[in-house]
């Protein structure tokens, strides 16, 4: 991995806040797109299986999006209040859930029934099938608060999926207009919950902007460059490429808080997508844990304890 000179370049003088889009809620094609991209990812690569699996999930997440019953969301009032107090109106850890992600977990595990799958994701899919409410609830909690330690590999791709369609749902559906920036710049400004990656958007297309990807929601916000996503200081930043690779997978790191988040040059691949491309690259993730750096935040299809 070959450290890189920190230069500014064309591309990362932005225009002025005012002139930049704040945030990009999710299109209701999201998933179908994330699958594509897995399905093309995982031909020739060392976790080919794996990516294809995925590519799996997110059509049957797809599926279960495009059939997603009405729900009653936060009303004016609720938004104001939000906007108010510097609160995240999807709060990812506050909000009461409505029980039709369990239902919509449901669904999903019933098309991956439906799909040729190895004895183990089956087995897997059995017990969740009859996992108790309270159990499926006290995992959602723990996916959710970004507490992992007690929860299967083999269960958190499947629970995740399901909390992320109906966040996709909300956050979708209510649209960027009500929602507003929060005083910690590095969380998602729709349900409060810590980016997978980020994008620098093409400099012909837009500005060379960054933007964070939400682990959970799927929104995209902007941050300014060469700033740290997790603690914001502005110094000690660093950026690493994979040796013999074209660049269009970046890790930034920060001396300051010892964390790193992978960011995508749409410059130089066009049809890269936030997670299917973080987890093309979980080699970038191998090598900074053996450097001693942390991750901002997670990939929630797939669990970091079992690289």
């Amino acid at each position: 991995m070959n450290p890189e000179t920190r230069i500014l370049e064309p591309g990362q003088i932005e225009a002025p806040a005012g002139q930049i889009r704040f945030l990009i809620p999710p299109g209701r094609d999201l998933f179908a797109r994330r699958a594509d991209r897995l399905r093309h990812l995982s031909h020739g690569h060392p976790m080919g299986e794996y990516l294809a699996f995925l590519a799996l999930l997110v059509d049957a997440q797809q599926e279960t999006l495009n059939q997603f019953p009405a729900l009653t969301l936060p009303d004016k009032a609720e938004q104001a209040l939000c906007r108010r107090h510097g609160m995240p109106l999807l709060g990812s850890r506050s909000m009461h859930r409505n029980p039709a992600w369990r239902t919509e977990l449901t669904n999903i595990l019933q098309k991956m029934n439906k799909a040729a799958l190895p004895p183990a994701a089956s087995e897997t899919i059995a017990c969740l099938l009859k996992a108790s409410e309270n159990r499926l609830e006290e995992m959602a909690d723990r996916i959710l608060a970004g507490d992992l330690s007690d929860i299967s590999p083999q269960e958190l791709p499947f629970v995740a999926a399901a909390l992320q369609v109906y966040w996709v749902y909300m956050a979708s559906t209510l649209g960027e207009d009500v929602f507003d920036r929060l005083d910690q710049g590095g969380i998602c400004p729709v349900c409060g919950s810590y980016p997978t990656s980020g994008i620098i958007s093409s400099t012909e297309t837009g500005q060379g902007l960054r933007y964070l990807n939400c682990s959970l929601c799927a929104s995209q916000w902007h941050m300014v460059r060469i700033k740290c996503s997790n603690c914001e200081s502005t110094h000690g930043i660093n950026h690493f490429i994979l040796e013999g690779s074209n660049g269009a997978v970046k890790v930034e790191s920060c001396d300051d808080c010892n964390s790193y988040l992978k960011l995508l040059y749409l410059e130089k691949d066009r049809h890269m997508e936030t997670v299917a491309d973080d987890l093309a690259t979980l080699t970038l993730d191998m090598l900074m844990d053996n450097d001693g750096k942390s991750r901002c935040g997670p990939n929630l299809l797939f669990h970091p304890g079992i690289r």
